[in-house]
């Protein structure tokens, strides 16, 4: 460890930026509620678009924690999307080999009985 002319650096502390993170959350709360407030008071109208900002606000703070968490199961149903448009591309493949067949047959039999 490298010392400086005031001593060994003291490592940062991460309770202290969790810490941190709390207190400006707790603000932010804070002036959203007043704001939220001061909205009933004056004009309800603007409260869709004050919780449209907020939610934009926190975005980006969350949506990479949100990403993590949803991979699988978004792969999952990435996979079963798959799945299931395979197995209805062969079902229709069947169902229109059938149509073909029995339009051949039919086809066929009118040829047979009115020539």
């Amino acid at each position: 460890m490298a010392m400086s002319e005031q001593g060994p650096e003291e490592p940062t502390e991460p309770a202290t930026t969790t810490k941190n993170n709390r207190s400006d959350a707790a603000t932010t709360a804070a002036v959203v509620g007043v704001v939220a407030v001061g909205a009933l008071i004056f004009e309800a109208a603007l409260i869709p678009g004050m919780i449209l900002g907020v939610g934009a606000m926190l975005v980006p703070k969350v949506l990479p924690r949100l990403g993590e968490s949803l991979q699988p199961a978004f792969r999952s149903t990435v996979r079963g999307a798959y799945k299931a448009g395979t197995s209805a591309r062969h079902a229709f493949a069947g169902a229109k080999e059938q149509v073909h067949h029995v339009a051949a047959e039919a086809k066929a039999d009118s040829a047979t009985t009115h020539p």
